[in-house]
């Protein structure tokens, strides 16, 4: 796996009040939308996961929550990309993007590649959100189900613990599916990254468990749903 160097060139706080940083490092080790790549650093134990926001001119700002203990100047080795990502089907023209996380940090880049190809994009959330292009309209997470019809795929970012009530969220009964398809990047603890499978990142899919951290963390939202 190849392991690249970085450095921290600005930690700062988010509108969503989150802590994120600018990352000095090669372009191969820019994670893509969904991925991730493992920092590992001075005085850190384990190695953390960091998510893209936004490429900038040298690396790229990694969604929030940024590791603890950095500060700006502080090397890093990146170890990725790892996982799988978002992948937007060729024919998406009307992408509805949904957070249910602190912040829709993650999937600002996701947005960021359809308005490139021409698709008109609306996010769904509750956290406060930068400065989006003209190209993007939100509205409030309460909002998703009505958005259903209108949308041609659909990209969720939803903490593990909150699987269990992501059909009520969108609107949809027990035996019910989705008419669009749509991935979902499930947040959970990684520790290992891949490396030992320690199990913490497990979820139940329609296709039996799966390992956020190595069958994810981008998971196919209908084989979520049908558990």
């Amino acid at each position: 796996m190849p392991i690249y160097p970085g450095k921290v060139k600005e930690v700062r706080i988010d509108p969503s009040e989150q802590t994120s940083v600018w990352i000095s490092c090669p372009k191969q080790a820019i994670p893509p939308p969904g991925r991730y790549v493992v920092a590992n650093y001075a005085g850190a134990i384990l190695g953390f996961p960091l998510f893209l926001e936004r490429i900038t001119e040298d690396g790229f700002l990694a969604a929030p929550p940024a590791p603890p203990g950095l500060e700006p100047g502080a090397a890093l080795s990146l170890r990725g990309p790892l996982g799988r990502g978002f992948k937007l089907p060729a024919i998406a023209r009307r992408l509805a993007l949904a957070s249910f996380d602190l912040s829709a940090a993650r999937l600002l880049s996701l947005a960021e590649q359809a308005i490139q190809i021409g698709a008109e994009v609306a996010i769904y959330c509750d956290s406060p959100l930068p400065g989006l292009p003209s190209a993007m309209e939100s509205a409030p997470l309460s909002t998703l189900p009505e958005a259903l019809p209108w949308a041609d795929f659909l990209a969720i970012d939803i903490p593990l613990e909150q699987l269990p009530t992501l059909r009520g969220h969108l609107g949809i009964s027990d035996h019910e599916f989705l008419q669009c398809p749509g991935q979902a990047l499930i947040s959970a603890p990684m520790p290992c990254a891949g490396l030992a499978e320690c199990g913490v990142c497990a979820v139940k899919t329609g296709r039996g468990w799966k390992l956020c951290c190595k069958d994810g963390p981008v998971f196919d939202l209908h084989q979520v749903l049908s558990v």
